[in-house]
């Protein structure tokens, strides 16, 4: 285990008295501007948080969850949220959210914040994190789950998928019904280290078969139906011999849809289209869209039931790491 960093061992490494450590990370104007940045560089290098509860408080922890997502833009996360909610309504335990929006060092000021209020758990989306935020998250006192993903190595308790197997399994799926012109439409790449894993074992699934992408995108925005219209339509205009494209997301895979319809297209007579995460909003859609559960509330849950599980436990509790299998929805576009 780490030694945890102490407010004392910021203030001996930058030479300053505790009292001068202390008001220099609170921001206290009375503290010249190089011996503040000195003692925030010292404190995010090894990983010190500083505790916002004050006094006789500041050794205990508060009723609150702190659960950091990549983004509440999408359809994703709220019903990881949801499952969460669900398991800790049962206990004094609040969630509370913090938004990161897929970068890491928007991802390590969230994660201080929120440490510095001494919550009695933290979720937090994905194995990927810069070496400050690392530090923290093993140093902390609360229990810490990892969650969405398990291709890569967890800091403790870890609940997810393996999207490169998600990949992989799509790209079986799709040679098994006869396509050999493929497509790939991405969004946040690479931002969302998970939907590029899922296209790495998409790629390499597809390499192993003798098969190659005819056209791929890898768009730095966000998911939305109208971007994968657009896309959709750029990529068919390019290469009009493909004839099926992955997405990244089902958001995505619907705004494709929509520019077969508008345009005469059938799906999947012209083109087949798939898509990841079985949102709510294929089910209004005239045609089923093939697609995977990410299992996204079972995930919530199940990291719910870790905090707790770690609340209670009269020791530390052994690293739990659990991965959900993920099924493939087939509907009516493959």
């Amino acid at each position: 285990m780490t030694k945890k960093m102490l407010l004392k061992d910021v203030a001996r490494l930058a030479g300053v008295s505790e009292m001068t450590a202390s008001r220099a990370l609170r921001g206290a104007r009375d503290v010249s501007a190089a011996t503040r940045a000195k003692v925030e560089e010292i404190a995010r290098s090894h990983g010190y948080v500083p505790n916002r509860i004050a006094g006789s408080l500041s050794s205990q922890s508060v009723n609150l969850v702190a659960v950091v997502v990549p983004s509440l833009n999408s359809f994703v996360f709220p019903e990881v949220l949801s499952g969460i909610s669900s398991i800790l309504k049962q206990s004094p335990l609040k969630p509370v959210v913090g938004v990161s929006g897929y970068e890491l060092e928007e991802e390590e000021e969230v994660i201080r914040e929120m440490l510095s209020w001494r919550p009695s758990g933290l979720i937090v989306a994905g194995l990927e994190h810069n070496e400050a935020t690392r530090k923290m998250l093993r140093q902390t006192d609360c229990p810490v789950v990892e969650v969405m993903d398990v291709d890569g190595t967890p800091l403790r308790h870890c609940v997810g998928i393996s999207h490169l197997q998600a990949g992989r399994d799509m790209a079986a799926q799709i040679l098994a019904r006869g396509y050999r012109r493929i497509g790939f439409i991405g969004t946040k790449m690479p931002q969302d280290f998970r939907a590029r894993k899922r296209f790495d074992g998409f790629v390499e699934e597809l390499a192993g078969n003798g098969v190659s992408l005819v056209d791929r995108e890898h768009y730095a925005g966000d998911s939305s139906i109208e971007t994968g219209r657009a896309l959709t339509a750029e990529m068919l205009t390019r290469q009009p011999e493909v004839d099926c494209i992955y997405y990244s997301s089902d958001v995505m895979s619907v705004g494709g849809y929509m520019h077969c319809l508008a345009n005469g297209l059938s799906v999947p007579g012209n083109v087949a289209l798939a898509g990841f995460n079985n949102l709510q909003i294929l089910s209004g859609l005239p045609l089923q869209l093939a697609t995977t559960d990410s299992c996204r509330r079972s995930i919530g849950e199940r990291a719910a039931q870790i905090i707790l599980q770690a609340r209670d436990s009269t020791g530390e509790l052994p690293p739990i790491c659990e991965t959900l299998n993920p099924s493939i929805n087939l509907g009516q576009s493959l």
